[in-house]
């Protein structure tokens, strides 16, 4: 545990895209060793997954371990169902997403993230939120229903009241309410809030304040994603501030601001049924 027993409130704080590059492996083993996280989404249409699953295994009992499904990344393009992120909402929100390939989609990821990790997922959740997307999120239960006695928890896009954007509303409106509900039947657990979100364009003192604000204003149960690498890259436009947010996560400072803000660093079993 990184802060006091008497913490008032657990929160999962999440490293998005495990095995999208190798800085962004490095970053969130390194993260994950440290104890500065507690979770971590891997990205397994990328050739780096089956290398990178190995010494994210000796880590297993450290960090929960899920699924980013992709659909919108040049893996998922590789892959042959990749789209563009708009032109994947827009075929979401007309009901337009054949559910067959949904589904086989969504079975080859976890099949992808089983075959080299060795178990199913601690959790599901999506590249860019796809998970909650209409076409997407009917498929994602039943699958998960239908292959798993012992349910995986899920990441909910719906954010807390002072933390909402005009991006944030953009994500949460593309399907949040209908996921809290499809989740309540299948009795599958998920987070209370997602936050975590900015333009990642901010100083590596802007994103302290950040983290410091979302830490104090995270309910119980809640997420805090983050992007982690432990170099920058050229080709990728986020690589910056994947170094930016590497290095508070590795500071003094961050271990400030979770005493501060009375927050303990959980795990899954802090969630439980909405």
């Amino acid at each position: 545990m990184l802060t006091e027993a008497n913490s008032r409130k657990s929160v999962i704080l999440c490293a998005d895209d495990y095995a999208f590059h190798v800085q962004a492996s490095q970053g969130i083993l390194s993260l994950a060793r440290a104890g500065r996280i507690s979770a971590t989404s891997v990205m397994v249409l990328s050739p780096r997954w089956q290398e990178d699953s190995a010494p994210l295994r000796e880590l297993s009992a450290n960090i929960d371990v899920g699924l980013h499904l992709d659909w919108t990344s040049y893996f998922a393009c590789e892959a042959g169902h990749g789209k563009g992120l708009f032109k994947l909402m827009s075929q979401a929100f007309m009901g337009k997403l054949p559910t067959e390939l949904v589904t086989g989609v969504i079975e080859r990821q976890l099949d992808l993230f089983e075959a080299h990790w060795g178990a199913p997922p601690d959790y599901l959740d999506g590249h860019q939120h796809v998970q909650q997307f209409n076409g997407i999120r009917q498929v994602l239960f039943d699958v998960i229903q239908r292959r798993y006695e012992n349910r995986p928890y899920c990441r909910c896009s719906y954010f807390p009241q002072g933390q909402r954007s005009l991006k944030s509303w953009v994500i949460s409106s593309m399907g949040a309410r209908s996921f809290i509900e499809l989740a309540k039947e299948a009795k599958v657990p998920i987070s209370t809030a997602l936050l975590g979100i900015y333009d990642f364009k901010a100083t590596g003192e802007e994103y302290g304040q950040y983290m410091k604000n979302w830490l104090i204003r995270a309910p119980e149960g809640a997420i805090i994603m983050c992007h982690p690498a432990n170099s920058d890259t050229h080709g990728d436009p986020i690589g910056m501030a994947r170094l930016q947010e590497f290095s508070y996560l590795s500071s003094s400072l961050f271990l400030q601001h979770l005493k501060d803000a009375q927050v303990t660093l959980s795990h899954g079993e802090c969630l439980s049924l909405q």
